[in-house]
């Protein structure tokens, strides 16, 4: 296809003209940010990465649980972000209220909203900044949003479940991934239609992201433990990477003149590290805080920051050690995370229209099997006189209710249904950790999760907790 061709080719010039613009800024300073977006308390940490500290937190909305009520004002899972070419706005999807929020990252203050379709999941700026592509994921399009109006302008197609879109920096092309169907849209900035559709091993990749020099597109499917790598010349894919339960996000470092991706694995709470030569292999597994997700590294590849989704903080990687250096408390459940440099200008402190963090660490219990090959997770995070224990549970019989009981206590906490891959999640509110005592040192037995109805018995629980 002759305009296809013509839009690669091009790729070429624009990623040549972006390495040189990374190449020349050295980081991080105290003018840089690390954001996050946390989707519990819905508000966006702000970091200061010269120091690896919090320096407060946007406010967008109320932490749950208060959100069972009608709601009028503020937003609801604050998940996923982008950014302008220039650095000077901010952009976060809210996919519990459809919004999209626009912050003027020099003064943390919101400059405008737009509310769009249904669970909207990531957006980002077009590589003139012209445009803001946000994926639609709760049905079945990209809406097209003008960063000056803060006005949806259209509506691009795409199949059910648009996960998330990113554009190659000469603005010709733009490669959407999805989270409900086994392909790559490829589109046409300039018309907005997709020129070509790929086909992928998963229906639910979350992320993707460029190799520094944009050959390539990396993107990971949560579901199956993978990553699949992209020739952005030829739009076909190179190469399928076994990384591991829960593949959240990705990220690439430039480290002695080699590229290596960094991708969190959320259910075994490490970042693994890979080769980028055409056979990738794993070359260091880090271990980090509970469930890591969203990743993003700084310009001059010193640094890979990792969201931990369980843990209400940052973990930041050291990328010449592959160790982790730091660790930075931040709001609760943050799911994207992103690096700006020179956002703030040299002498200001950055601060303004920020409030203090709203949120305490998080308490993670793990479960053990007892009899199977099961597996889960409970987190629990104090929300004043009531406390929230999310359930993660994995690996069970499918469409199969569980019960979750507190030992000694008759009544259950909750019930959940596993789905087609015999997983469940959900969250159960009460006033239970001072009964459970789950941050006491050596406290165990206290959760059980049965099959069926059972009343608890942990001789007879399909899962336990490990303390």
């Amino acid at each position: 296809m002759k305009t296809l061709s013509n839009l690669v080719n091009h790729a070429a010039a624009g990623a040549a003209l972006a390495l040189v613009v990374n190449a020349a800024w050295a980081l991080p300073t105290a003018q840089d940010r690390v954001y996050t977006a946390d989707q519990n308390s819905n508000t966006v940490s702000v970091f200061n990465p010269a120091t690896n500290t919090l320096l407060g937190q946007i406010k967008l909305g109320n932490a749950r649980p208060d959100v069972l009520s009608p709601l009028y004002r503020g937003e609801i899972n604050v998940h996923g972000m982008g950014f302008s070419p220039d650095h000077k706005t901010l952009l976060v999807i809210a996919n519990g209220s459809n919004s999209v929020t626009f912050i003027d990252t020099a003064t943390n203050k919101v400059k405008g909203k737009t509310y769009i379709g249904r669970s909207p999941h990531e957006g980002f700026f077009s590589a003139d900044g012209k445009e803001v592509w946000v994926v639609v994921r709760g049905e079945d399009y990209i809406s097209v949003i003008d960063p000056l109006t803060f006005k949806e302008t259209r509506r691009i197609q795409t199949d059910v479940g648009p996960g998330m879109v990113q554009f190659m920096p000469d603005g010709k092309l733009a490669f959407a991934v999805s989270s409900f169907t086994p392909t790559v849209d490829v589109i046409d900035v300039k018309t907005h239609e997709i020129v070509k559709r790929i086909s992928v091993v998963s229906p639910f990749s979350p992320f993707l992201q460029f190799t520094p020099d944009f050959k390539e597109l990396w993107m990971t499917h949560k579901d199956v433990g993978k990553v699949t790598r992209i020739d952005t010349r030829t739009l076909e894919v190179t190469g399928v990477i076994d990384t591991g339960f829960i593949s959240n996000h990705l990220s690439f470092a430039t480290v002695g003149g080699a590229v290596y991706a960094y991708v969190s694995i959320g259910g075994e709470n490490v970042v693994k590290v890979y080769s980028t030569g055409k056979e990738a292999t794993l070359v260091a597994t880090i271990a980090t805080g509970a469930l890591p997700h969203g990743m993003w590294t700084s310009d001059d590849s010193s640094r890979v920051y990792v969201g931990l989704e369980n843990g209400d903080g940052v973990d930041v990687i050291d990328t010449a050690s592959n160790q982790v250096i730091a660790h930075m408390a931040g709001g609760q459940a943050p799911q994207a995370l992103l690096f700006l440099s020179h956002v703030v200008a040299a002498g200001e402190a950055g601060t303004a229209n920020l409030v203090p963090r709203a949120n305490h660490d998080a308490v993670n219990i793990a479960l053990k099997p007892v009899t199977g090959a099961g597996k889960g997770f409970v987190v629990s995070r104090n929300l004043g006189v009531v406390d929230a224990l999310e359930v993660s549970l994995f690996k069970l019989k499918p469409e199969t209710i569980y019960t979750v009981y507190m030992s000694g206590q008759a009544a259950a906490l909750a019930s959940f249904k596993t789905d087609a891959k015999g997983m469940a999640n959900g969250t159960m509110i009460g006033p239970v950790r001072e009964a459970a005592r789950l941050d006491a040192a050596g406290a165990g037995g206290h959760l059980l999760v049965m099959e069926g109805a059972q009343p608890a018995d942990a001789s007879k629980a399909v899962l336990v907790d490990a303390l």
